[in-house]
């Protein structure tokens, strides 16, 4: 946050730094005397007065650190401390990735899978980010299927961790033809394409999703991957390979992902097109597969009518039908886990597509929270999630790019007063409400006038 302009606050005399700290501190609680967490409650000060009593109160506090309690200067040396540390440890990581060692070069990918995962560190890969390519690069040529794999996904973090800017989109042009090259490698490990799959969609969303002929490359490329499991003439399923209904699921959902990018017209040719053919692929006899080509279906037909009101399935009935049969679902010779899950889901993508009914998510984080209000906003969360696991929540507290995307503004910055009350129930309940009404408002705005790229 940037410091306040207003004179020298710190040419008086020390005392008077102090004192006026904690004037400000008082003068921050007074107002949120009966209010929780920083939201107004039934005090009579606005929303704006009191975002601005916070700010500008965080904003001196940081400027007088150096005159408040003493444990705050050794918090702040702790925290530097453990970040240099952090810091040095990536480093060696990044260095680790020449090894000769295929070992050694593994242990170094899982490394910064799960510190690129677990916290923002955009401003220590931008200075590294060609070298981190290159690294990537050479293990996506020459490793194994797991180093490719586990590469893949090191790249699809890096490119988040850019926040989609030219550099992520610089090393996405840079690595596509490599991710391109192993996704359509028959004799590839499996689990490698799965990956490449996944890094394809997730690095073209956030890096080239405005480029309309990325964009149309990418969507080719992966409909080409999983239109293998789609019937053949005579209406029947191919007879699955082994891994090849695990490669279809991650192909399916990262098209899935950028057809959310796609403008009206391209719309209408894909669901014309891929519609009817994932039907039939409600009878496959995987049922990851069936699952994920379910929840595409209901993302097709909310985009369909977000396009046009009056859109309607071709052979609607036939299509409940077999929704229907697939919420029901009870054979013995499936795994109960897997029965009760592909019950579920078939039951949501029923109610959709017979009421337009969708059941609302919300997921909480710090003392936010983002709600997942479709199957465009589910599919663009499921896809962050499976990126990075356990620390998505972590990213949308601080990650621009991922706020940006949810629409849920710069990150907070709160001092420790402010994080340590709490928000009423009723306070939330206005919140959210207020939140909600304008996320679905701008939804519908930029469909309607989204330019048509292609």
């Amino acid at each position: 946050m940037p410091r306040s302009k207003k004179g020298k606050r710190g040419s008086g005399k020390p005392g008077s730094l102090r004192q006026e700290v904690l004037q400000l501190q008082l003068s921050a609680k007074a107002p949120l005397k009966g209010v929780k967490n920083g939201v107004k409650g039934e005090s009579g000060a606005s929303d704006d007065e009191l975002t601005s009593d916070i700010l500008s109160h965080y904003s001196s506090a940081s400027e007088t650190a150096s005159v408040l309690e003493e444990g705050t200067g050794n918090e702040q040396v702790d925290e530097q401390t453990a970040q240099e540390e952090t810091e040095d440890k990536l480093k060696q990581c990044i260095d680790n990735l020449m090894d000769k060692s295929a070992k050694t070069r593994l242990a170094a990918l899982e490394s910064l899978r799960q510190a690129f995962s677990s916290r923002v560190l955009c401003d220590f890969i931008t200075e590294r980010r060609l070298t981190v390519s290159d690294c990537i690069e050479r293990s996506l040529k020459k490793g194994s299927g797991e180093e490719q794999a586990a590469a893949a996904t090191v790249f699809a973090l890096l490119c988040i961790q850019l926040g989609g800017g030219d550099e992520a989109e610089e090393g996405f042009k840079m690595l596509r033809p490599i991710l391109t090259a192993i996704l359509i490698d028959n004799s590839a490990s499996i689990t490698a394409r799965q990956s490449c799959a996944r890094a394809l969609g997730m690095c073209c969303y956030v890096s080239a999703g405005e480029e309309g002929e990325d964009l149309v490359k990418s969507l080719n490329l992966l409909e080409n991957v999983f239109m293998a499991s789609y019937p053949n003439k005579e209406g029947a399923l191919p007879a699955p390979k082994p891994g090849s209904p695990a490669l279809h699921s991650a192909a399916l959902q990262a098209w899935s992902l950028l057809v959310t990018l796609c403008p009206a017209s391209k719309l209408r040719l894909l669901l014309d097109f891929h519609l009817p053919k994932l039907q039939a692929c409600l009878q496959s006899s995987d049922v990851s597969y069936r699952i994920a080509v379910g929840e595409t279906i209901a993302l097709l037909v909310e985009l369909g009518r977000d396009i046009d009101e009056e859109f309607e399935v071709e052979d609607g009935e036939s299509l409940c039908e077999c929704l229907k049969s697939l919420a029901t679902d009870s054979n013995k010779h499936r795994a109960k886990n897997d029965r009760r899950k592909q019950r579920s889901i078939f039951r949501e993508v029923l109610h959709y597509i017979e009421n337009e009914d969708f059941t609302e998510e919300k997921i909480r984080f710090g003392i936010e929270s983002v709600y997942i209000d479709g199957w465009t906003r589910r599919r663009i969360y499921d896809a962050f999630k499976e990126i990075l696991e356990s620390g998505v929540r972590h990213h949308l507290q601080f990650n621009s790019l991922l706020r940006d995307i949810f629409g849920l503004g710069a990150p907070l910055i709160l001092d420790a007063s402010v994080k340590g009350n709490k928000i009423s129930r009723f306070e939330k309940h206005l919140f959210n409400s207020a939140a909600f009404k304008a996320r679905t408002k701008q939804r519908n705005k930029v469909r309607d006038k989204r330019a048509d790229v292609m």
